[in-house]
């Protein structure tokens, strides 16, 4: 039996936040004010990027990636991009391109806690390739970035994008200026960078020479001790090994200050790692270097930062804490240690053997998760978003494999037992995580659905279905209310004959559960709050900025040594 679904009232500084219907707020897409600056503390907020759906943004013909004559990696090939700007079409040349991409607007859309549009706010953008102006772009396809996460005061709105005008082919596997890698076949150059927003809808920019040859996907704002820094996660590299030495410093983990001038002012330094992991602490041979850092979910609870890789064909698909004590996980596992700080600086290393041997491992693999070698064993779990609940329970967002290998892709999808939403609990005889149960009823995995304006058919680059299905989930949130009901807001992750299945239209969902249940018997089913539209994609959700939430079970310890 379901239980019913009533939307949690949050605690913020004024007004409480009432509950709202879920046909009114999944009837409309709309919203009631689009340049409205401000956020009502207690609302969601989701970041959105749009496609501006222009054919001349590609040449057909057009040799890519651009610059790629210049670097030591060549071209894609002498036919040259296979189909214009014009969307979904534009999409096939990744099967041509590699590293295609085009950056794009992004959007923060301010909800009810039911999905009800209120307003939405552009973040800073230009269509200069030289504009002076603090300004931000993501790449639409990348369906890792702009993640979304409040401070722990609640504050401010952190994410990252490109410091690049929108319709630039490629920024997304660009070097960065200050780290670059002749053998990217991407010859461009732009700063990554991680803005904030407050809750007048006040942005800030700093940018990073991090994330060389990929992506920043999350970013959390952090005040200690007079200082305001962020810690990040992503990836980096596109171009072969070994990767020079700016790429293996800019990868996975950063710790980067904030910055207090405007991007025009900004001459950003060397990546400052924050943290590293390795697979040789769990006994096996090495990867390549930089490639176990591959991270993309991030939060801070307790004190402790925690990420999740769920991509790549090294290191392991699981979930990671930074261990400032040293000694909480000597085999490459284990949980955070009693008391542990939160760091406070970038990781040390010895730059003689960096090239050999990587960066110094300060993680760990939370005890009970996966810690087999995606080389070992090929990954069945791919972990995104998470959000701890309390101290003893976890909530990690599983996309799905994202299998387009055949005309099966939808059955494929529908079959899998771990995408969707992992309900993780601690076992304190143990000391060790075990999953209670994945929460998909209402998901739909693997059953299509429409998109006003999508082609209808096949597409004839992949010989399978435009339609979309969904595949799993990506970032996540959370709130838990007094009597432990526990909401969930996510947004989901496609599979489809797409040339690159993170341009289609995805949705913004919510579940609830109850904290304390161990088995799935009586939770309640997915919701669908909101649909993207044509040309446009759904990435982070959060609170808006200037929420107060209650913090439950904050000092109990239980998942800590």
């Amino acid at each position: 039996m379901s239980r019913q679904f009533d939307w949690p009232v949050l605690r913020r500084p004024v007004q409480f936040l009432f509950a709202v219907s879920i046909i009114a707020s999944a009837a409309s897409n709309a919203f009631a004010d689009e340049h409205a600056r401000g956020f009502i503390p207690g609302n969601l907020v989701v970041s959105r990027s749009v496609y501006t759906n222009q054919s001349a943004t590609v040449i057909p013909g057009t040799v890519l990636p651009p610059g790629c004559q210049q670097t030591t990696a060549g071209c894609s090939g002498p036919s040259g991009a296979t189909n214009d700007g014009t969307y979904p079409y534009v999409w096939n040349n990744v099967l041509y391109d590699p590293s295609f991409g085009i950056s794009s607007k992004i959007f923060l859309d301010q909800l009810t806690a039911g999905g009800l549009p209120i307003s939405s706010l552009a973040v800073p953008y230009t269509t200069e390739p030289f504009a002076k102006g603090d300004h931000l772009a993501t790449s639409f396809s990348s369906k890792s970035e702009i993640a979304l996460h409040l401070t722990p005061d609640g504050k401010t709105l952190t994410f990252m994008g490109y410091v690049a005008p929108i319709n630039q082919i490629d920024v997304s596997n660009s070097n960065t200026p200050g780290a670059a890698d002749p053998t990217n076949p991407d010859g461009q150059a732009f700063y990554r960078a991680v803005a904030t927003v407050d809750s007048e809808g006040h942005f800030s920019f700093t940018e990073t020479n991090a994330y060389s040859g990929n992506n920043g996907r999350s970013a959390v704002l952090i005040e200690q001790n007079n200082k305001r820094f962020f810690f990040t996660t992503g990836n980096a590299g596109n171009g072969s090994n070994p990767q020079p030495t700016g790429v293996v410093l800019g990868a996975g983990a950063q710790f980067i200050v904030q910055s207090n001038v405007p991007e025009a002012r900004q001459t950003p330094a060397a990546p400052t790692p924050l943290a590293s992991f390795s697979v040789t602490k769990l006994g096996v041979p090495a990867d390549k270097i930089g490639k176990d850092d591959n991270f993309r979910g991030l939060t801070v609870f307790n004190n402790v930062v925690y990420m999740t890789k769920g991509s790549g064909s090294n290191g392991v698909n699981t979930v990671y804490f930074v261990d400032t004590t040293g000694n909480a996980c000597p085999n490459g596992t284990g949980v955070p240690a009693l008391h542990a700080k939160l760091p406070d600086a970038q990781l040390a290393f010895d730059a003689a053997t960096l090239q050999s041997s990587g960066l110094p491992s300060n993680m760990c693999i939370l005890a009970g998760f996966p810690s087999t070698s995606n080389k070992v064993t090929p990954a069945t779990t791919f972990p995104f978003g998470l959000w701890f609940a309390d101290a003893n329970t976890l909530y990690v967002a599983d996309e799905g494999d994202g299998y387009t290998g055949g005309a099966d892709l939808f059955t494929h999808a529908a079959a899998q037992k771990s995408a969707g939403l992992q309900k993780w609990v601690f076992n304190p005889g143990s000391r060790t995580w075990n999953m209670a149960y994945t929460l998909a009823d209402g998901l739909a995995l693997g059953e299509p659905y429409s998109v006003h304006g999508y082609p209808m058919g096949s597409n004839s680059a992949t010989g399978l279905p435009w339609t979309p299905a969904t595949d799993g989930l990506r970032n996540i949130m959370g709130h838990v209310d007094h009597n432990g009901i526990v909401t969930v807001w996510a947004t989901t992750s496609t599979v489809s004959g797409n040339g690159d299945t993170g341009a289609d239209p995805n949705r913004l969902v919510a579940v609830q559960d109850a904290l304390k249940d161990k088995t799935a018997a009586k939770h309640s089913r997915f919701v669908t709050l909101r649909s993207a539209g044509f040309g446009e994609v759904l990435r982070g959700v959060s609170f808006t900025p200037g929420t107060e939430l209650e913090t439950y079970d904050h000092d109990n310890n239980h998942g800590r040594n």
